[in-house]
């Protein structure tokens, strides 16, 4: 009797060793897939800024802002309905379409041209086009947030709705762009 009860002891112990084992290949498995497809998503966004952008703003990392220290502006160049949405924490809404250099200037940025200013849109196109217009103005310390919002919300970075309370809500720009959002939950209007 006792000699069968560890038997069974040792076959539970093989049997739970073996579903362990199992269990770690599959999260070893897991992990791999999602490594390739962040590293796949990041070189096609790479692909997708060299189409649209001059490379005239050099680029920070959604990792880089996450972790920077000492003082900046946040600038988000989309428009305000995808600010509503969402947008990232201390970002200062200037839009796209109606942006304003002048009024921006005035009332939002400081007279130090030398002040670190990262702007940033859904994936980094549109953003570009605004820190071209604040270069052109004589600020010299500007920065284009690489993969734009979309890019900060894949790495799981927090992001604020229009109460600055946080969401899983962003603002998906349109159907065609939207594919670049991979977490999160997709906002057309």
């Amino acid at each position: 009797m006792v000699v069968q009860l560890v038997q069974e002891a040792v076959v539970k112990v093989l049997l739970h060793n073996q579903a362990l084992v199992k269990m770690k290949r599959i999260v070893l498995f897991l992990l791999v897939v999602i490594n390739f497809q962040l590293t796949f998503s990041q070189s096609k966004i790479n692909d997708l800024l060299k189409k649209h952008n001059k490379n005239t703003i050099p680029y920070i990392s959604a990792q880089q802002l996450f972790n920077l220290k000492g003082s900046y502006i946040l600038l988000d160049a989309r428009e305000f309905k995808e600010f509503n949405v969402s947008h990232i924490k201390n970002g200062i809404f200037v839009g796209y379409n109606d942006f304003n250099l002048k009024k921006t200037i005035n009332s939002i940025l400081p007279n130090k041209k030398d002040t670190k200013i990262i702007v940033y849109c859904s994936l980094g196109i549109r953003s570009e086009d605004i820190g071209e217009q604040l270069l052109k103005s004589g600020y010299t310390n500007i920065y284009n947030l690489h993969g734009g919002i979309f890019d900060w919300k894949n790495n799981g970075y927090p992001i604020l709705n229009k109460y600055n309370q946080p969401t899983e809500k962003i603002h998906a720009f349109n159907k065609e762009w939207s594919i670049w959002l991979k977490k999160g939950i997709k906002v057309y209007e």
